[in-house]
Parts: structure tokens; C-alpha cells; sequence
């Protein structure tokens, strides 16, 4: 199995594809378009097709023709309510992005699909190709597990990946790392109650606001002495509220912050701090505080045997100067984390950096950001190796 020589004589069609998508993007768990799309470009393939009852996901099951067990591949398939800004000839113009790059996640997962099907009589064991809704937030993993996913194959797969691309990495050069690839996000959210009155006379009100202003940077200041340096958090306010005019002081003042962990005893922590340092601060004005802090994704953990076997193969496949591991976990998160909570794997960044941006070109999920699909016959090729590879493994 020559997978890349063949994933680059598919290439066209999935670049083709990938910009097709790109130019429909949808948001969350319903994406009625993107799924008919998909469904049209595994027509003709041997697998047995499964689509959510509750979300619009695709799980298609390749049997190969030997007896082995189940590896899953996941490609997700949302976009982000981003106003794109790239003058690509395929840009989308329906107020959504795939800034993110879910698009080349779900062509090199279709793809993956078409080089593996060619090689179904060499494959011993089957492979789940999991085509994943609401990965920006809304935990579609997680729905599609509760739905089934793992058991699609008749037994729990044994391995999973997931390749993801990253607009400011070296196109071409494949990453990861064992144990922590990513952060957990975390939502914490607070309302401070005071009490309400005339903007002339702050003295006979209890004021929110100044509450909310100094939790803002007491957040910051906790982040970076009460949490060990060598288990980081990142603490970003995003949403501060208060009032509707401005002679008026309100009764309440609220406050968003995404909250980024890198293990369960950070987690835990924060858990117990975050709301005490809440309430000293409100009650030192005189107000009180309702803190909500919750999980979103948990930490995004690979498994150690796994993520060498994949580094060993991409190092195979590619060279070792394209197959690099990644020296510290990115703090962005990945609800993939709730598949490898299951099932022994690997997330791996792919980098898409097009040759025309530099380093510090736009971030996924910019509005400006770009990706070169050039890409996506090597992320194909990757996909296939890494479940056949896995299969053969398991049935020596």
C-alpha cells in the first residue's frame, strides 16, 4: 500500500471538494447541506452508512476481508459564525467560515475513505470514519458516543485519530506529542449583585460595576501566582456587562471568561479558588456573587503506545523531518478529547501554512485566515496508513 503516491492521484478531487464546503459552511449540530455533500462523495463506497438521529453526523463502517478489530478516523464538519475576509475565489459569503479548517478535515477524511476502500482486501479489521457535527462548542463527540458511535463497528475500536490543520505551522509538517496535546476549556461565568441607583449619587447605591472591573484583573494576577507555572492556565475575559444608560447605576454587573486547564488537579483547584476570590472581592464592596464554573471539553489527552506508533509511521511515510514533536500541549481545545477518553489514540496538527503567509499570519479562526489545501492528499495518505498500520499491528 502506497498510500502517498495514491493520496496524491486523489488530491484533486478532495481539493475540489474541500472547496465546495468551504463555500457552504454551516454552523453547530445541523448541517443538513454539508451532510448531503458528504454522503454524494461516499456514494459507491463499501460502507455501511449510519446518520445521526439527533445531530446531522455520518459514521460510515469499512469491513476489511480479514477478521481484526476497529480503529476510528474523525473528520469534523462545522464551521464558525466568522465573517470571512480572504478574497479567496471560493470564499463563503453566507456570514460563516470554516476558520478552523473543518473543511480539509472532512475532505481528508473522505478521502482516507477511498484509499482504504481500494485496499479493503488487505485490510484485517474494520475502520470507523467518523464525520463529526458541532466540534466549535456544542460537545458533538460526546452526542455522537451517546448515539452509538463506538459500537458501530460491533466492538469498540481499539485506536482513534483525528488530523488537524494548523494555519501558522510549516505546510506539510505533521506534530504531536504524548499525554497533553491540548487544554480543557472551561466556561466561568459571574453575576454581582449590588443595588441599584442615580449615577450622581454612587453613596447611596451598592455599585456592581468597579466589582466586576477589579475581578478582572484579580483573574489575571491569580492566574499567575497561585497556579503553579509548570501546569499553566489561561484565563481570557470575554464578556462584561452592565447597565442600559448612563445615568443609571445598575443592581447587577456580569462577567464571561473562557478559563483553559491542562489537567484535573488545575481543574479541581480552580474549582474551589475561583469562587472564593469572587465572593472576598464582591463582599469587600458590599455586594454578592452567583460564580458558574463549568467544564466544556476535558483535556485532551493522547495515549503514550499510540502517538509513538503514529510518529513512527508519519516518520515512515513522509521522512522524520516532516513527522516533529510538538515540545509543549497547545492551550486550545478539542472535543476529539471525549473519543480518547474511550479509546486509546492520537491528535495530531497538521501544519497548512500557505507559502505566501508568514509565522505570524492569521490564527485559526480569523477572519482573514487561510489554509493551503495542497495539503490534503499527504492528510489522506496519513489517515489511511495510520488505521491499516494499526490493523496490522493488531492482527500479528
Amino acid at each position: 500500500m502506497n498510500f502517498v503516491d495514491e493520496g496524491a492521484a486523489i488530491a484533486p478531487g478532495i481539493i475540489a471538494l474541500r472547496r465546495v464546503l468551504h463555500q457552504n459552511p454551516e454552523l453547530g449540530l445541523d448541517l443538513p447541506k454539508t451532510q448531503s455533500i458528504v454522503l454524494d462523495e461516499l456514494s459507491g463506497l463499501p460502507l455501511e452508512i449510519t446518520i445521526g438521529r439527533e445531530l446531522t453526523s455520518i459514521v460510515g463502517v469499512l469491513r476489511g476481508e480479514h477478521p481484526g478489530p476497529t480503529v476510528l478516523l474523525r473528520g469534523d464538519m462545522d464551521a464558525l459564525p466568522v465573517v470571512e475576509k480572504t478574497d479567496l475565489a471560493y470564499a463563503s459569503t453566507n456570514g460563516s467560515m470554516h476558520a478552523c479548517g473543518h473543511d480539509l478535515h472532512t475532505a481528508g477524511l473522505v478521502g482516507a475513505a477511498r484509499l482504504l476502500s481500494n485496499h479493503r482486501g488487505e485490510l484485517h479489521g474494520n475502520v470507523l470514519f467518523m464525520f463529526q457535527p458541532g466540534e466549535e462548542g456544542l460537545g458533538g463527540a460526546g452526542r455522537m458516543i451517546k448515539e452509538g458511535l463506538l459500537q458501530a463497528g460491533g466492538e469498540k475500536p481499539v485506536a482513534a485519530y483525528a488530523v488537524h490543520v494548523w494555519s501558522q505551522a510549516a505546510k506539510g509538517l505533521f506534530m504531536t506529542r504524548p499525554g497533553t496535546i491540548m487544554a480543557g476549556s472551561n466556561q466561568l461565568h459571574i453575576v454581582v449583585r449590588g443595588k441599584g441607583g442615580h449615577g450622581s449619587a454612587p453613596h447611596t447605591t451598592v455599585d456592581p460595576v468597579p466589582v466586576v472591573a477589579e475581578l478582572v484583573l484579580a483573574l489575571q494576577t491569580y492566574a499567575t501566582r497561585k497556579v503553579n507555572v509548570f501546569d499553566p492556565v489561561v484565563i481570557t475575559v470575554t464578556q462584561l456587562a452592565a447597565g442600559m444608560a448612563l445615568n443609571v447605576i445598575p443592581d447587577t454587573a456580569t462577567l464571561g471568561a473562557s478559563v483553559r486547564t491542562l489537567s484535573d488537579a488545575t481543574w479541581d483547584q480552580l474549582a474551589r479558588e475561583l469562587p472564593l476570590l469572587a465572593q472576598g472581592i464582591a463582599s469587600a464592596y458590599g455586594c454578592t456573587v452567583d460564580v458558574d464554573f463549568s467544564k466544556q471539553y476535558p483535556v485532551t489527552v493522547n495515549d503514550v503506545d499510540s502517538t509513538a506508533g503514529a510518529t513512527s509511521e508519519l516518520a515512515k511515510l513522509f521522512g522524520a523531518e516532516r513527522s516533529l514533536p510538538l515540545e509543549n500541549p497547545l492551550m486550545g481545545s478539542e472535543d476529539f478529547s471525549l473519543v480518547l477518553k474511550e479509546v486509546p489514540g492520537t491528535f495530531i496538527m497538521l501544519g497548512a501554512r500557505p507559502d505566501d503567509v508568514g509565522e505570524d499570519g492569521p490564527s485559526n479562526h480569523s477572519s482573514e485566515v487561510r489554509f493551503d489545501d495542497a495539503v490534503l492528499g499527504d492528510q489522506a495518505a496519513a489517515l489511511a496508513q495510520l488505521a491499516a498500520s494499526k490493523l496490522t499491528a493488531a492482527a500479528r
